[in-house]
């Protein structure tokens, strides 16, 4: 069993929720000291790590980012590796995705960047969208500001290695929306006394997603129904608040902000109507990733040199990612890395990461750095 396979499985067994990584971060920290980087940054955006390479020549700096955190998911497998903490594993394949790092880091240290520099990133909280936003918003960020920034997501139900990519929107962007509203109790025989959120919250919820599908044009634009809730479990009172949850997707971040503007409209207008008080808040905000050409052509270069199938892609994913807070700040790219046909998909309680992809992203990741920081033109 290789030194990355032991590692991947070492963090898959001690996983850690987003925002409580500091452990995950410390064994990272503790891993890294071997290939002694010229600069180390603690503490970012939490508990974010990131270690930078440089030389002596101006160049540009190309970025590698990971993700540390794990998900509120009980793992049922059973092998060695499983997860020592009671409802919480890694389902989604961060751990492999900071071995990737890892192994790509012990192949930089024999191959020095010869211009500009390299970071590796360990960022936290990208399952609650709020990680990448807090790194690009800590003042240490600056210190190692990219011009080129790129991640991978593994994504089972595609043939291992395959490389899925696409210029422009990668990623949807996507948030929850809760939305409350407040009536007057009543008693059950005298309802008509009270004020009741039954009639705008059947309304909303016939008339929501409905009015997310009138806005597509040119792009994906939805809206997800996800939970409703009204009143007390007391029949003699008659509802006077009620709660509805949606999810809001869109290919853009421009897509979302009218979305945002009819729903919002919509919800206050209903709610004006029936007397009732509106409250709306927001959760789980991720923004759109948006690829730079040059860059999702570089991944297909590489992927292409080390004999991985490329998929270009005619739509955007449509789940979220918040790689895109990273890549506003500079070029960047994302793809999605093929991780088997057969295995069980992400957030499964099942999955887990396959090994074989570790040296496979290290490799395309390697070739990126090479040309971009290791050729005498880029």
């Amino acid at each position: 069993m290789s030194q990355w396979t032991l590692l991947r499985q070492h963090l898959h067994k001690y996983p850690e929720l987003s925002g409580q990584e500091s452990a995950t971060a410390g064994y990272i920290l503790e891993q890294f000291a071997q290939f002694n980087p010229d600069r180390t940054y603690m503490n970012l955006g939490g508990a974010g790590v990131a270690f930078c390479f440089d030389a002596k020549e101006p160049g540009p700096n190309v970025l590698f980012r990971s993700e540390l955190d794990a998900l509120p998911i009980q793992e049922i497998n059973s092998f060695a590796h499983r997860s020592v903490n009671h409802g919480v594993s890694h389902k989604c394949g961060h751990d492999g995705h900071m071995t990737i790092l890892m192994a790509l880091a012990a192949e930089v240290v024999e191959n020095l960047p010869k211009k500009g520099s390299v970071t590796f990133l360990f960022q936290p909280a990208e399952e609650t969208g709020e990680g990448a936003i807090a790194v690009v918003a800590d003042s240490q960020f600056e210190q190692f500001y990219p011009d080129y920034c790129f991640a991978l997501h593994n994504l089972p139900g595609h043939p291992l290695g395959d490389v899925l990519i696409r210029k422009g929107s990668f990623n949807c962007a996507s948030r929850g929306m809760t939305i409350k509203l407040n009536g007057r109790t009543a008693h059950a025989a005298y309802p008509e006394s009270g004020i009741s959120p039954a009639l705008a919250l059947s309304e909303l919820m016939q008339s929501l997603p409905p009015l997310a599908a009138t806005l597509q044009s040119d792009q994906l634009i939805m809206l997800t129904l996800i939970h409703c809730s009204m009143g007390e479990e007391a029949f003699g009172t008659a509802a006077g608040a009620g709660k509805l949850l949606v999810t809001l997707r869109s290919e853009t971040n421009q897509g979302m902000a009218l979305l945002i503007d009819q729903v919002t409209e919509k919800v206050e207008k209903i709610a004006a109507r029936d007397k009732l008080s509106v409250t709306i808040e927001w959760q789980d905000v991720f923004q759109a990733s948006v690829n730079d050409d040059e860059c999702a052509e570089r991944v297909a270069n590489a992927a292409n040199h080390c004999g991985n199938k490329v998929i270009w892609l005619d739509e955007p994913l449509r789940w979220s990612e918040d790689f895109g807070a990273l890549s506003q700040t500079a070029k960047g790219a994302m793809f999605a890395f093929g991780a088997g046909i057969d295995l069980p998909q992400i957030h499964n309680p099942d999955y887990d990461f396959p090994d074989q992809l570790i040296s496979q992203g290290r490799d395309i990741f390697f070739k990126i750095y090479s040309d971009l920081l290791l050729q005498d033109k880029p």
